[in-house]
């Protein structure tokens, strides 16, 4: 039998139990390496994780992977913070965990948000679409990462 590059991916596996997930790997990507939660703290980050579903990727033993998905269960679910670390990119895991969050049993049949910069390829795959009708779609931005504008709330 031929060997092939394939071959010698290792397999991601994926998991919900929040046990498992490595808070401070998944805290210094957010908080340092991602252009969307840059800066952001270890007591938000904690509460947003303690408040959601989310999904860890590993191989072996060490998480490479993450994705939260914050939901109802039942009529709404916003995916959030998908990252795969920059090493192990290119091999599938990014696609790997996304699949996993929309094969989740609780996520079949509920109406799903995003926002990317980046990765609408990735998404497309998966049925995401740009808003429709964006003039019905509203935002209320937070100040989680600027906690001095946000303390007194």
């Amino acid at each position: 039998m031929v060997s092939t590059i394939a071959d010698q991916v290792p397999r991601l596996r994926i998991s919900t139990d929040p046990r498992e997930l490595d808070i401070e790997m998944i805290h210094r990507y957010l908080a340092q390496d991602s252009y969307w939660a840059r800066g952001l703290g270890r007591a938000v980050l904690d509460k947003a994780i303690a408040h959601s579903l989310c999904f860890g990727g590993y191989i072996e033993d060490r998480q490479v992977a993450f994705a939260r998905v914050v939901t109802d269960r039942a009529t709404f679910a916003n995916l959030k913070d998908v990252f795969v670390q920059s090493e192990f990119r290119g091999h599938g895991y990014g696609v790997a965990i996304v699949t996993a969050v929309m094969d989740h049993r609780d996520l079949q049949r509920v109406l799903f948000t995003l926002g990317t910069a980046d990765a609408h390829a990735l998404y497309t795959r998966f049925g995401f679409r740009s808003v429709p009708d964006p003039q019905r779609s509203m935002l209320r931005p937070g100040t989680f990462l600027n906690p001095v504008e946000s303390a007194g709330t």
